[in-house]
């Protein structure tokens, strides 16, 4: 347990586990896909998002397989790829492979048509986050970036924000920012959330401790109000936060 003590007078964020078999699931064979939030078949009334947190899809896309073109509009759209890559194509003309531990962003804006590939001979597993934008409309635009492991090892970096501090990070036009970081067994690392924010974090890999609470690879930990988020990995583990209005 972590020793809350420690913190002094530190006031803790709310936490609820949301754990990984409570997810919504959709299995199409090259698709396996757990849903944290209500989407597609998946409806649940008290997970339509959180804050502007709209979607948390955790998808597994077999070998040589995807998503063909389809369109989407005023919604910022994160790929964050865990195992194996995923290739890109829009109708903007962009193209563009992304690896494990690496990001691409997407603003739909006015409307955009892509396709997303798994073109590797082995399953990509990825985090496909959507938060809602500050406004609709806007010309639609696409980035990737590598992001090296070593730059979030022990620590939270940012790799995909709406506020021109991050400068380092990829843009997206939201009132948010993604973060990533590895922790190894027996580390602590700690996470300030201001006033009225919502958090939504999840350990891709390993088995972390939050504020007390044990949250086991791929749980969902659902943050809000001001406050601090203790985390103590109690295994090696990769843990990616967004952080949202």
């Amino acid at each position: 347990m972590i020793d809350t003590a420690t913190l002094n007078d530190t006031r803790l964020a709310q936490v609820e586990r949301r754990p990984f078999a409570s997810l919504g699931h959709a299995n199409h064979g090259w698709l396996n896909a757990r849903h944290h939030f209500s989407f597609a078949d998946y409806h649940d009334p008290a997970r339509m998002g959180w804050g502007n947190i709209r979607v948390w899809n955790d998808d597994e896309i077999g070998a040589n397989s995807g998503f063909p073109p389809h369109p989407h509009r005023d919604m910022e759209i994160i790929t964050y790829v865990r195992k194996g890559a995923i290739t890109h194509k829009d109708s903007m003309g962009n193209e563009g492979r992304t690896g494990a531990g690496d990001v691409q962003v997407m603003s739909a804006g006015t409307g955009v048509r892509h396709a997303e590939y798994n073109l590797e001979n082995e399953t990509t597993t990825l985090f496909q986050i959507w938060v809602l934008p500050r406004e609709a409309g806007g010309a639609p635009s696409w980035g990737a970036k590598p992001f090296p492991q070593g730059n979030r090892s022990g620590k939270f970096a940012v790799l995909a924000s709406g506020y021109d501090s991050d400068a380092d990070a990829l843009r997206i036009r939201a009132d948010a920012r993604l973060l990533g970081a590895t922790i190894q067994a027996g580390e602590t690392l700690t996470y300030d959330m201001a006033d009225g924010r919502y958090a939504y974090m999840v350990p891709a890999t390993g088995r972390i401790e939050v504020n007390g609470e044990v949250f086991e690879a791929r749980d969902g930990a659902a943050i809000r109000g001001g406050g601090t988020i203790a985390i103590k990995a109690l295994e090696d583990s990769e843990i990616v936060l967004v952080d949202s209005q």
